[in-house]
């Protein structure tokens, strides 16, 4: 319930603080007094769009709190919860505007989005008036309505279409992977069969080019090898051999002077059998067949072209063949593989189509529901001959179902009926819609609703009517009505006047709460005009009987 809404700065609304009570509350006023802008002020707080600019001209800013009761179980303790909030009996809305532009929004002194402040007055305020706003004229928001009005969780049907479309998504990139592989399919077979033959290995083809390069270079060494092998062989090793012979045996006589060299020789003899070792080992590796060179550039050259060919590194050439393969793999277990995921679409369709049909059949049944109660509400508005029927046809399948609802009405019996908004005149669709509001909002505990000249276009006895239900709508939830008929206001627990008035030159609009007295006054006024006469306060203080 909406408990206090305090305005500052905003419009022409300089300081107003208004405290609403349970039951029917009205607010009436001259056309122009500022009716709506306090409406404009409690959409802003709650996170509504409207005008751009809210902060009175002059002021460095606009502010509008908005104080709420939350009886146990009130949907805005889910949302809170959600939020991160602690789960509080009270709710405090504020909501400051700039002269700049810049928004700032709080719920309970914390600051958060203008999504929270929409997610919450989903479940705090329902604004309605001719003009329908909240929907219940446009035909694309009659499904979600019926679907509330029945308590439909959509979850499973949603659930069903995210798997239907997640499967068709699987099948549909599979085929089209599989067209664009049999599409290159020789090419694959012919690819694969090349590399299978060839059968490069990582690092073959740096190794090959270094076989390569020292064959090509033998011829023009191994001479010259050849000939330090004969030099060596042919005398170096006898005669250092020799000399040491002969040193050794006069060494016993030269009294030590003889044994560095003694051992000069001896390591150059063993230094000479390395060198001589090396250089064998050296002539080996130049000896090779002369198709060696022939046949190693063969294969060189062949990776290397291959390579090339696919635009892949040589080292790469092996993975690049695995990768054709597994495409190759692809086409050929691409049918079996089809099958599975077609049967797995097809059983996706097939649940959805069950959730569906659950689905559709609930909401019959519901559109059944709501046209039984909306004949008991139209009754007491004087349209018992009025005809409200819920059409429920096949739509475009999605994840809210294969169904289409439309809201429609025939003002008399035989009559042919149709969309609200074209059958309906003004005083027929304001008692429409009031008793669709009553209707689907039956099942929402804690709402503050709130009727802009929803009595627009009727009078009289319909009038009376209309406010004789707003009031039975306010034994249970609370009712702001803003209203320029005085048998409406007549009906209200609580009544407030919106007037204007010129202060230093400024013309500010203000709300004064009426008592029994300027009550009958104000009523007197909407009866009779400009000139209130005694008769009009007479039948004034009629109706407020």
């Amino acid at each position: 319930m909406l408990r206090t809404l305090d305005i500052r700065d905003v419009l022409i609304i300089d300081r107003l603080t208004l405290e609403f009570a349970p039951g029917l509350n009205v607010l009436t006023g001259e056309t122009g007094a500022g009716k709506s802008i306090l409406l404009d002020a409690l959409g802003f707080v709650l996170g509504w769009r409207g005008r751009a600019e809210l902060v009175r001209s002059g002021a460095a800013q606009g502010e509008v709190v908005a104080e709420f009761d939350l009886p146990p179980g009130h949907a805005a303790r889910a949302v809170l919860l959600e939020a991160g909030f602690a789960d509080p009996d009270e709710l405090i809305l504020r909501r400051i505007n700039t002269a700049d532009g810049r928004k700032t929004a709080f719920v309970n002194d914390r600051r958060v989005s203008t999504e929270v402040l929409r997610d919450l007055s989903d479940t705090l305020v329902e604004l309605h008036g001719q003009n329908d706003d909240r929907g219940l004229l446009n035909p694309r928001g009659h499904r979600n309505l019926l679907d509330s009005f029945a308590g439909i969780d959509l979850s499973v049907i949603r659930a069903a279409w995210r798997a239907q479309a997640q499967a068709q998504s699987v099948l549909t990139t599979a085929q089209d992977a599989l067209m664009r592989a049999q599409v290159e399919e020789d090419f694959l077979r012919h690819a694969v069969a090349e590399l299978d033959k060839l059968n490069p290995e990582p690092g073959e083809e740096a190794s090959l080019d270094t076989r390569r390069r020292a064959m090509q270079g033998a011829e023009r060494i191994r001479a010259d090898v050849q000939r330090a092998h004969s030099a060596l062989n042919e005398g170096a090793e006898s005669a250092i051999s020799d000399a040491l012979r002969w040193l050794e045996t006069a060494s016993d006589k030269a009294e030590g002077r003889l044994d560095t060299s003694l051992a000069a020789l001896g390591r150059a003899l063993v230094e000479l059998g390395e060198a001589q070792d090396g250089i064998e080992a050296c002539l080996r590796g130049l000896d090779f067949r002369p198709g060696d060179l022939e046949s190693l550039e063969e294969r060189l050259f062949a990776i290397r072209a291959l390579a090339r060919k696919h635009s892949v590194l040589a080292d790469d050439l092996g993975s690049f063949a695995d990768d054709l393969r597994a495409r190759l793999a692809a086409i050929d277990g691409g049918t079996a593989g089809l099958a599975k995921l077609e049967k797995a679409l097809a059983e996706a369709q097939l649940a959805y189509q069950r959730e569906a049909m659950v689905l559709t059949k609930a909401r019959k049944s519901a559109a059944s529901r709501l046209d039984k109660a909306m004949a008991a509400e139209l009754a007491p508005l004087k349209m018992e001959r009025a005809v409200f029927t819920t059409e429920v046809s096949a739509g475009d399948p999605g994840p809210d179902g294969v169904d289409a609802v439309q809201f429609t009405v025939a003002t008399n019996p035989g009559a042919p009926s149709g969309a609200l908004n074209k059958i309906a005149s003004g005083g027929e669709l304001s008692r429409f819609l009031l008793a669709l509001k009553v209707c689907l909002t039956a099942n929402t505990p804690g709402l503050t609703m709130i009727f802009d000249e929803i009595d627009r276009g009727v009078g009289g006895a319909t009038a009376d009517a209309v406010g004789r239900r707003l009031k039975a709508l306010a034994t249970t939830a609370q009712v702001l009505v803003v209203t320029h008929s005085p048998q409406v206001a007549a009906l209200g627990g609580h009544h407030w006047r919106v007037e204007k008035r010129v202060s230093k030159g400024q013309t500010l609009s203000t709300v004064v709460p009426l008592e029994t007295e300027s009550r009958i006054e104000e009523i007197a006024r909407m009866l009779a005009g400009d000139r209130v006469t005694e008769a009009a306060r007479d039948a004034a203080r009629a109706l407020l009987a």
